[in-house]
């Protein structure tokens, strides 16, 4: 997949690097996201309460998506039809459970059925990289689309977002108090992504075209 670090990307995964299974994954038909809500929204104007239910989203069968719990008091990650929320527990410690009825201030999702293997090049090293190569190979797709990355990272440093109950929110420096960070060290993941590039502070930060979830394979660890 990436086989050296990685950049910093959208506020939480940091010093992610794979060393196996050099591969994107892409969405074969391209079918259309959908976004519910806006992250703007949350970060500047305080909507920290759902917007959406996430057991509502039908079907399930190939559905991927991602997004905050509602008060950003967790995390969410739909992956192939299933929900997972994380919660931070101590700080080495975090709860991951598979909860249908999930809430969100805002999420986006796609259902995909079948997938497009891609080798990475090896000059991928950063997501910036990655970013740039996706944007490269898919300027003549139907754009947004999800893709997913499979193998395993050697390293990474991951956050829970854990917002203080009862907590204002107007800037995203304030969104992110109480947030907690994890070390991972070689472990078998997948990660769920959506690129865009006009969908900045709406499912991604102003400053990417990408959002990506982080998952273990075991379940137990994840992270956008």
């Amino acid at each position: 997949m990436i086989n050296k670090k990685l950049a910093y990307i959208f506020l939480i995964l940091l010093c992610f690097s794979c060393k196996s299974n050099k591969e994107k994954q892409q969405s074969k038909t391209y079918t259309d996201v959908v976004s519910i809500a806006a992250m703007k929204d949350v970060m500047w104007k305080g909507e920290l309460f759902s917007k959406i239910k996430l057991d509502t989203i039908k079907p399930k069968n190939g559905l991927y998506g991602l997004g905050p719990e509602a008060y950003l008091r967790g995390e969410i990650v739909i992956n192939n039809g299933k929900t997972y929320v994380s919660r931070v527990l101590t700080d080495s410690t975090m709860a991951v459970n598979e909860i249908a009825d999930a809430e969100a201030p805002f999420f986006v999702y796609a259902n995909v059925n079948e997938w497009n293997a891609v080798k990475l090049p090896s000059s991928v090293t950063s997501i910036k990289d990655l970013e740039t190569f996706i944007d490269s190979e898919t300027k003549d797709k139907k754009r947004p689309f999800t893709f997913k990355l499979d193998g395993n990272i050697s390293k990474a440093t991951i956050h829970i977002q854990n917002l203080p109950k009862g907590t204002k929110v107007s800037s995203p420096k304030e969104a992110h108090q109480g947030q907690i960070n994890y070390q991972l060290e070689s472990e078998d993941v997948e990660i769920i992504g959506f690129f865009s590039t006009e969908h900045q502070g709406i499912f991604t930060h102003h400053d990417s075209f990408l959002h990506m979830h982080l998952i273990s394979k075991d379940k137990t660890k994840w992270v956008i």
